[in-house]
Formats: structure tokens, sequence, C-alpha cells
């Protein structure tokens, strides 16, 4: 895999499985539209590259400690049992939204929603550290720390593409859609992060008992 096309395509797939953290966009661009959904992606991927940096330099083996374990998957459960409870409270803001066209959450927030959810999210760590770990072993042996930049910077061309694909269907529905059917997509977002938010938290009591 030596194309830089290569690399984009794998952070577009890197990006793309269904989880928490494109569940949550999701909800982002539906409720507050584009900019919002896209600045949750970016917060979300300011710590994609802090795993990647972490990986790179050799800190990602912390993370195999069991205190660290479960620290992050006791946080992670909270955090998204959290945001999937106050998505399913919030579903009135869909309506009040689309009629008023201002937006209901500052974009900071929506930038550090994307951060923590991301950065707090074991899913995201463990497949930095398999992934990423993979590219950099196949990449250091035939290839220059530079080029290993390059590849890093590909993937994370991959990952924005993405994000503004995931941006761009969120707002796109919320702007087609009935409100009925809006709620029905948030419903089932926030189901999703606090379903994943429940395994965390299983993980996090097999992990420390």
């Amino acid at each position: 895999m030596n194309s830089i096309a290569a690399y984009i395509f794998l952070g577009v797939s890197l990006a793309a499985p269904i989880g928490p953290v494109n569940a949550a966009q999701l909800d982002t661009g539906i409720k507050n539209g584009f900019f919002h959904a896209l600045i949750f992606g970016i917060g979300a991927l300011t710590a994609d590259i802090l795993y990647m940096i972490m990986v790179y330099f050799g800190i990602g083996q912390v993370i195999e400690y069991s205190p660290v374990k479960v620290f992050l998957w006791s946080f992670g459960c909270f955090v998204l049992i959290y945001s999937g409870i106050e998505n399913l409270l919030s579903l009135h803001k869909i309506e009040t939204a689309l009629k008023t066209n201002k937006k209901t959450n500052r974009l900071r927030h929506s930038l550090l929603t994307g951060f923590l959810m991301s950065l707090l999210n074991p899913l995201t760590i463990l497949f930095w550290l398999g992934i990423y770990g993979s590219v950099l072993a196949e990449t250091n042996k035939v290839s220059t720390d530079n080029q290993i930049f390059i590849n890093s910077l590909a993937i994370i061309l991959g990952i924005i593409l993405w994000d503004t694909i995931m941006a761009t269907i969120s707002s796109g529905a919320r702007r087609l859609l009935s409100t009925g059917f809006l709620n029905i997509i948030s419903i089932i977002s926030s189901l999703a992060m606090i379903g994943f938010g429940i395994y965390f938290g299983i993980q996090a009591y097999n992990a420390l008992f």
C-alpha cells in the first residue's frame, strides 16, 4: 500500500464503521446543522491525532495497563450514557431548530463533545493501537520518516473527508426529512450511544473484578 490514495481510503475506512462517535455526530447534525456536525468531527479527529502521536512515540503501550483500561472504560461508559440520555431529553430541539433556524449550541460545545467522546472511547484507542501500529510497522520497512508523516496526513485527510460526508448527510436529512422521522433517527442514535456506554461499563466491571 504505497499510494497516497490508498492511505486516504484507509482513513475513510477507519472513520466509517458505525459506533458511538458516528452516532453522536449524526445526532449533532440533525439537531444543529452542518457546521456543528463538522466541528464535532474535528473535535473527534483531534483525539485521533493525539492517539496517533502516542502510538508513533510508543506511549500507547501505557494503555495496556489494567488501571488505565478501567479508567477509560469507566469514563467512556459515563460520557456515552450521559450523552445518550441528554440527547433523548432534547428531542424537542429538533423541531425548535427547524422552525427558528438558530443554532441551539455553541460550536465549542460540539468541538469539546466530539473530542471527549473520541478521547474516552476505548474502541478508538484499541483501533489506533492496532491499525495505526500496523501501518507504522509496514511503512517503517520501506519508507523514511518523511513518508510516514505524509502517509499519516493522508489518513487524517481521509477521516476529514468522512466527517464532511457525515456532516452533509445529517444536515441534508435535517432539511429534507420530516420532524417525526428525524426524531426516530435521533432516538436510534441516542440508544446506540447508551448501548455502547453499557457495554463499556460491563468491560470496566470485568477488568476491575
